[in-house]
């Protein structure tokens, strides 16, 4: 029954429902409290929530049962991470590395805490100066020589002395806050619309030293002497060193561009050649990365490919790329190791890479491969471990405990049959004995429908469907089955046993030969069976009700029709109408 709330778990889990996932997960963990995989499951469905505490605990308590399991420190890792620990992650992931050098998720992992860690360190060294970072990177130049209100300012020296010392030294940016220029400059850089003197205005100045407001014309003059056109200032000469980033950015753009086009054609060594160029002339776009690493991908490089994710997720954590360009690279990733997965068996790394791309940023498309890459691991778990004749020893292990009433053991043996050849019909109807023999009647029920699936005509599915059936008081269900199963089995003394004992109970219904408290049981219960609720809620069947209360003499002409006749019988068998 753990394994079942386990397996319901891992698919709550693929379909993205992480809450629903932690129910099933913790009645797992209820029945089963010495699973260590039950625990790194529930710490990966809370860590999809952002619930790294609850995490924490759970990969904690997955390294104290199984501390020689290196997939443990993976989800402790990952926790410390969502917590800022980052410290206490790159331990974490050292400590599963020395158990499994070869484990690509823990270096990833590792990776990712130890750049967290350096961006963490260096945030806190610059705090002091939270405007320093917008006066890097070569674009400065350009946006100031654009915007008109300080265009002006590059003609001057000193300020371009002073754009200069904040560049090399961020910390020096608190020496010219008071200047004017500083804020107009901020108010360009940040996007912010900040109203200074213009560098003109600055030039002019217009004030009489001992007075607070601007000279006025006389009042006389009868119209105000526009000023004359300014000439447009030359452009300054940009630093060397800017002024080469800015072509190294260009340049790198427009090879770019001709991988781009070469990708098109699948000229897939032309398009390596110009992502490479790209790479080499301007590192801090990280699409040039992902590019170069979905050629290899095309070309079945695989290796080569998982190496570019990598790279750009470490570059792309450095510079604080967006989520989603992070999220690419690992979803290119995971989309390597599936390919690697055909010849290697393992989606391990795949499915690992693909949580972490969802982690980053929730696409749909990232959700289905890794749904695809669960539903394949599972399937070739299922195929490793197929073993018909295992599956017999299984079957016939659980035949003699429940022979001898051990009922939880022999649902224990048939499950296993089950995992050994889970197409065997009739272990789905042994295990459906045993279940209805320990009243979990919900999993009985449902193991007799599968057996039906399996086998239309093996009569033992619909004799304990049947039977289920009547223990749930659904009488006109069970009546259905045993009818369905006779079509195969015309001769069948469980099916017509079962039809009997079915009529009788339906008939001492229509006869009010019940206990009230029974009658009022079967009643709340079929209230709740969709079908009878269409029934109820049909306005000729309203009608055709009326008419019976009513008009007896005219209701007999509904009876003749006999879909209405079919539902009549539906509402008697489940107590909600009796006939006289």
């Amino acid at each position: 029954m753990a394994e079942e709330a386990k397996a319901k778990g891992n698919a709550a889990f693929s379909a993205g429902k992480f809450s629903e996932a932690i129910r099933f997960f913790s009645e797992a963990i209820d029945l089963a409290p010495t699973n260590h995989v039950l625990y790194s499951n529930r710490s990966a469905a809370y860590a999809s929530l952002h619930q790294y505490t609850e995490a924490l605990t759970d990969a904690k308590k997955t390294v104290e049962l199984k501390p020689d399991w290196s997939k443990g420190y993976s989800r402790l890792g990952a926790a410390q991470i969502g917590l800022g620990n980052f410290e206490e992650a790159i331990s974490a992931y050292k400590k599963g590395l020395e158990l499994d050098p070869n484990n690509e998720a823990l270096k990833s992992g590792l990776a990712d805490a130890q750049s967290a860690a350096s961006r963490s360190r260096s945030s806190s060294s610059s705090s002091s100066s939270p405007f320093g970072k917008i006066f890097q990177g070569p674009d400065i130049w350009a946006k100031l020589m654009a915007d008109p209100s300080t265009r002006g300012y590059l003609q001057q020296p000193d300020f371009v002395k002073m754009i200069q010392d904040i560049q090399k030294n961020p910390e020096s940016m608190n020496m010219y806050l008071s200047d004017q220029r500083m804020m107009q400059v901020l108010g360009v850089l940040l996007n912010i619309n900040m109203r200074t003197a213009t560098p003109e205005e600055m030039m002019e100045k217009d004030f009489n030293e001992d007075e607070a407001e601007p000279k006025k014309q006389p009042e006389s003059e009868p119209v105000k002497k526009q000023p004359e056109p300014q000439p447009e200032p030359e452009p300054m000469d940009i630093p060397d060193e800017e002024k080469e980033a800015l072509e190294r950015k260009k340049e790198a753009q427009k090879q770019k561009d001709l991988g781009n086009a070469a990708y098109k054609k699948k000229d897939f060594e032309n398009a390596i050649e110009h992502y490479t160029k790209a790479i080499e002339l301007y590192d801090e776009d990280i699409s040039f990365i992902t590019n170069r690493a979905a050629v290899y991908l095309e070309m079945g490089k695989y290796e080569e490919c998982i190496k570019d994710c990598d790279r750009a997720v470490e570059r792309g954590r450095e510079l604080r790329s967006d989520f989603k360009m992070i999220a690419k690279a690992l979803t290119r990733k995971g989309t390597a190791y599936v390919k690697m997965a055909k010849c290697s068996k393992d989606y391990e790394p795949a499915i690992e890479a693909f949580q972490k791309a969802l982690t980053e940023h929730r696409n749909p498309d990232t959700l289905k491969k890794l749904n695809d890459a669960e539903k394949a691991r599972k399937e070739l778990e299922q195929q490793e471990y197929f073993d018909p004749k295992l599956a017999d020893e299984e079957r016939e292990k659980g035949n003699e405990f429940f022979k001898q009433q051990k009922y939880p053991d022999a649902v224990r043996h048939y499950t296993e049959a089950l995992r050994r050849n889970p197409k065997d019909p009739k272990v789905y109807s042994n295990r459906a004995a045993c279940y209805t023999k320990l009243g979990a009647l919900p999993e009985g029920l449902k193991d007799a429908e599968k057996c039906i699936e399996l086998d239309p005509t093996f009569p033992k599915g619909y004799t304990r469907k049947g039977a289920i059936q009547f223990f749930m008081k659904e009488y006109d269900k069970a009546l259905e089955t045993y009818q369905e199963g006779l079509k195969h089995d015309q001769t069948n003394p469980e099916l017509m046993d079962g039809v009997r004992r079915c009529v009788e109970q339906i008939n001492k219904t229509n006869r009010g030969d019940i206990s009230p408290e029974d009658l009022k049981e079967r009643q709340a219960k079929a209230m709740q069976d969709p079908e009878i609720q269409n029934i109820l809620s049909d306005p000729i069947m309203r009608q055709v009700l009326t008419d019976f209360q009513e008009n007896p003499k005219s209701a007999q002409d509904h009876l003749k029709n006999p879909q209405v006749m079919h539902k009549i019988q539906k509402l008697v068998s489940a107590g909600i109408v009796q006939l006289r």
